[in-house]
Protein backbone atom coordinates (compact mmCIF):
# COMPACT_ATOMS: atom_id res chain seq x y z
CA UNK A 1 0.00 0.00 0.00
CA UNK A 2 1.31 3.43 -0.97
CA UNK A 3 1.37 6.07 1.80
CA UNK A 4 -0.50 9.35 2.02
CA UNK A 5 1.00 12.80 1.48
CA UNK A 6 0.11 16.47 1.75
CA UNK A 7 0.75 18.97 -1.03
CA UNK A 8 0.39 22.37 0.64
CA UNK A 9 0.18 25.75 -1.00
CA UNK A 10 -1.59 29.04 -1.29
CA UNK A 11 -2.81 28.27 -4.84
CA UNK A 12 -3.61 31.93 -5.52
CA UNK A 13 -4.39 30.98 -8.22
CA UNK A 14 -3.74 27.34 -9.06
CA UNK A 15 -1.53 27.01 -12.13
CA UNK A 16 -0.85 24.23 -14.59
CA UNK A 17 2.46 23.75 -12.74
CA UNK A 18 0.56 23.05 -9.52
CA UNK A 19 -1.76 20.70 -11.37
CA UNK A 20 1.25 18.88 -12.86
CA UNK A 21 2.62 18.25 -9.35
CA UNK A 22 -0.81 17.10 -8.09
CA UNK A 23 -1.21 14.66 -10.99
CA UNK A 24 2.23 13.18 -10.59
CA UNK A 25 2.08 13.00 -6.78
CA UNK A 26 -1.33 11.30 -6.98
CA UNK A 27 0.33 8.52 -8.98
CA UNK A 28 2.89 8.00 -6.20
CA UNK A 29 0.58 8.27 -3.19
CA UNK A 30 -2.76 6.51 -2.59
CA UNK A 31 -4.10 9.58 -0.84
CA UNK A 32 -2.94 13.09 -1.65
CA UNK A 33 -4.31 15.90 0.48
CA UNK A 34 -4.04 19.22 -1.33
CA UNK A 35 -3.97 21.61 1.61
CA UNK A 36 -4.89 25.19 0.78
CA UNK A 37 -3.20 27.52 3.24
CA UNK A 38 -5.08 30.27 4.99
CA UNK A 39 -2.55 33.03 4.38
CA UNK A 40 -4.02 36.44 5.19
CA UNK A 41 -0.54 38.01 5.48
CA UNK A 42 0.05 37.28 1.78
CA UNK A 43 -3.12 39.22 0.85
CA UNK A 44 -4.39 36.67 -1.67
CA UNK A 45 -6.43 37.72 -4.69
CA UNK A 46 -8.90 34.94 -4.08
CA UNK A 47 -10.67 34.03 -0.86
CA UNK A 48 -9.91 30.71 0.79
CA UNK A 49 -13.25 29.37 -0.44
CA UNK A 50 -12.52 30.47 -4.03
CA UNK A 51 -9.05 28.91 -3.95
CA UNK A 52 -10.43 25.65 -2.57
CA UNK A 53 -13.14 25.64 -5.26
CA UNK A 54 -10.65 26.16 -8.09
CA UNK A 55 -8.36 23.41 -6.78
CA UNK A 56 -11.31 21.04 -6.30
CA UNK A 57 -12.60 21.66 -9.82
CA UNK A 58 -9.15 21.34 -11.43
CA UNK A 59 -8.45 18.02 -9.65
CA UNK A 60 -11.94 16.46 -9.67
CA UNK A 61 -10.93 13.70 -12.11
CA UNK A 62 -7.95 12.55 -10.02
CA UNK A 63 -8.63 9.57 -7.75
CA UNK A 64 -7.32 9.75 -4.21
CA UNK A 65 -6.99 13.55 -4.21
CA UNK A 66 -8.69 15.42 -1.38
CA UNK A 67 -8.95 19.18 -0.92
CA UNK A 68 -8.90 20.83 2.48
CA UNK A 69 -7.63 23.99 4.12
CA UNK A 70 -5.29 24.53 7.01
CA UNK A 71 -3.82 27.26 9.15
CA UNK A 72 -0.89 27.26 11.49
CA UNK A 73 2.13 25.02 11.21
CA UNK A 74 2.08 22.55 8.35
CA UNK A 75 3.72 19.85 10.46
CA UNK A 76 0.97 20.17 13.08
CA UNK A 77 -1.63 19.79 10.33
CA UNK A 78 0.22 16.76 8.93
CA UNK A 79 0.32 15.09 12.34
CA UNK A 80 -3.39 15.77 12.87
CA UNK A 81 -4.05 14.07 9.51
CA UNK A 82 -1.76 11.14 10.38
CA UNK A 83 0.40 11.92 7.34
CA UNK A 84 4.19 11.74 7.36
CA UNK A 85 5.07 13.00 3.85
CA UNK A 86 4.96 16.52 2.44
CA UNK A 87 5.17 17.09 -1.30
CA UNK A 88 6.79 20.26 -2.56
CA UNK A 89 7.21 21.31 -6.17
CA UNK A 90 10.37 22.81 -7.60
CA UNK A 91 10.31 24.84 -10.82
CA UNK A 92 13.84 26.14 -10.95
CA UNK A 93 17.00 26.24 -8.90
CA UNK A 94 15.82 29.53 -7.40
CA UNK A 95 12.96 27.67 -5.67
CA UNK A 96 15.35 25.21 -4.09
CA UNK A 97 16.91 27.54 -1.51
CA UNK A 98 13.54 28.55 -0.04
CA UNK A 99 12.14 25.02 -0.18
CA UNK A 100 15.32 23.59 1.38
CA UNK A 101 15.03 26.05 4.29
CA UNK A 102 11.39 25.11 4.79
CA UNK A 103 12.18 21.39 4.67
CA UNK A 104 14.94 21.78 7.26
CA UNK A 105 12.68 23.88 9.49
CA UNK A 106 9.93 21.28 9.24
CA UNK A 107 12.43 18.51 10.00
CA UNK A 108 13.58 20.39 13.10
CA UNK A 109 9.97 20.76 14.27
CA UNK A 110 8.90 17.26 13.25
CA UNK A 111 11.72 14.80 12.52
CA UNK A 112 9.14 12.09 11.75
CA UNK A 113 7.75 14.00 8.73
CA UNK A 114 9.61 13.86 5.43
CA UNK A 115 9.59 16.36 2.57
CA UNK A 116 9.52 14.92 -0.95
CA UNK A 117 10.51 17.25 -3.80
CA UNK A 118 9.02 16.85 -7.27
CA UNK A 119 10.38 18.77 -10.21
CA UNK A 120 7.70 20.49 -12.25
CA UNK A 121 7.66 19.32 -15.86
CA UNK A 122 9.80 21.64 -17.98
CA UNK A 123 6.68 22.71 -19.88
CA UNK A 124 5.48 24.50 -16.75
CA UNK A 125 8.77 25.54 -15.13
CA UNK A 126 8.30 29.25 -15.84
CA UNK A 127 4.75 29.47 -14.48
CA UNK A 128 4.08 30.93 -11.05
CA UNK A 129 0.95 32.33 -9.42
CA UNK A 130 2.67 35.72 -9.24
CA UNK A 131 3.33 35.71 -12.99
CA UNK A 132 -0.27 34.67 -13.68
CA UNK A 133 -1.60 37.53 -11.52
CA UNK A 134 0.71 40.05 -13.18
CA UNK A 135 -0.34 38.96 -16.68
CA UNK A 136 -4.01 39.04 -15.64
CA UNK A 137 -3.73 42.51 -14.10
CA UNK A 138 -2.25 43.80 -17.36
CA UNK A 139 -5.02 42.25 -19.45
CA UNK A 140 -2.89 39.43 -20.89
CA UNK A 141 -3.94 35.93 -21.86
CA UNK A 142 -3.31 33.21 -19.25
CA UNK A 143 -5.16 30.40 -21.00
CA UNK A 144 -1.96 28.32 -21.37
CA UNK A 145 -0.93 28.91 -17.74
CA UNK A 146 -3.92 27.81 -15.68
CA UNK A 147 -6.66 25.15 -15.76
CA UNK A 148 -9.84 26.25 -17.60
CA UNK A 149 -11.85 26.68 -14.39
CA UNK A 150 -9.17 29.03 -13.05
CA UNK A 151 -9.14 30.98 -16.32
CA UNK A 152 -12.85 31.71 -15.82
CA UNK A 153 -12.24 32.92 -12.27
CA UNK A 154 -9.30 35.07 -13.38
CA UNK A 155 -11.41 36.66 -16.11
CA UNK A 156 -14.13 37.48 -13.59
CA UNK A 157 -11.56 38.88 -11.16
CA UNK A 158 -9.99 41.05 -13.89
CA UNK A 159 -13.40 42.39 -14.97
CA UNK A 160 -14.15 43.25 -11.34
CA UNK A 161 -10.86 45.10 -10.98
CA UNK A 162 -11.52 47.14 -14.09
CA UNK A 163 -15.06 48.19 -13.12
CA UNK A 164 -15.07 51.87 -12.43
CA UNK A 165 -11.82 52.43 -14.28
CA UNK A 166 -11.82 55.66 -16.25
CA UNK A 167 -10.39 55.57 -19.74
CA UNK A 168 -8.92 58.64 -21.34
Amino acid sequence: MKPSAIYPGTFDPMTLGHLDIVRRASEVFDRLVVAVAETPRKQPWFSLEERMAMVAEATRDLPGVEITSFHGLLVDFARAQGIRALVRGLRAFSDFEYEFQMALSNRKLAPDIETIFLMTSDTFSYISSSVVKEITSLGGNTVDLVPPCVQVMLSEKHKGQNRGAVSS
